[in-house]
């Protein structure tokens, strides 16, 4: 059994928009394909070309879309009876973006496609992303963290348009 250490960096940012708000904006820049179908495209393609035609009509301005999305606060609310918390976690990325990576290293397919959590607390809504780039820099491939680090510009740019 191997273990590796890996530090993680966390980008955090506050919005003083509503939680739906935030979720709104971020679900008007990514794609929502319907998976069933999705993975049905994609397994049905022939060769490359289909494979990046099959991938582009499913994500949205920023090049991403959503793999799944879970109500972590509904939980929650089951059990309080209350209206919050409201907790959001959306998995989202670009099979293409994760095929560069994993090509190069193996293991960046345990962290793609990445979580976005969208949580409102009392100073505002939170919204949260680990860097893909520091999941993959212990395994030192230049070539993945290139990648990675253009998907964390991505993600990074999604969060900071959504919290203005």
């Amino acid at each position: 059994m191997r273990i590796r250490d890996i530090q993680i960096q966390r980008v955090s940012l506050i919005s003083i928009r509503s939680f739906e708000q935030v979720v709104a904006c971020i679900d008007a820049q990514i794609g929502h394909p319907d998976m069933t179908a999705f993975r049905k495209n994609i397994s049905e393609t022939q060769n490359k070309f289909e494979l990046e035609k099959a991938v582009q009509s499913a994500t949205g301005p920023t090049d991403l879309m959503e793999f799944a999305r879970y109500d972590l606060g509904q939980i929650i609310r089951k059990e309080t009876g209350e209206a919050t918390p409201m907790i959001l976690r959306l998995v989202v990325g670009n099979p293409l973006i994760m095929k560069q990576m994993v090509r190069a290293v193996r293991d960046a397919g345990s962290y793609a496609p990445v979580t976005i959590l969208i949580d409102a607390r009392p100073d505002g809504v939170h919204l949260s992303y680990d860097r893909m780039a520091s999941y993959l820099a212990p395994y030192g491939s230049d070539e993945a963290l290139k990648v990675a680090r253009d998907l964390d510009d991505k993600i990074e740019t999604l969060l900071a348009t959504t919290t203005k």
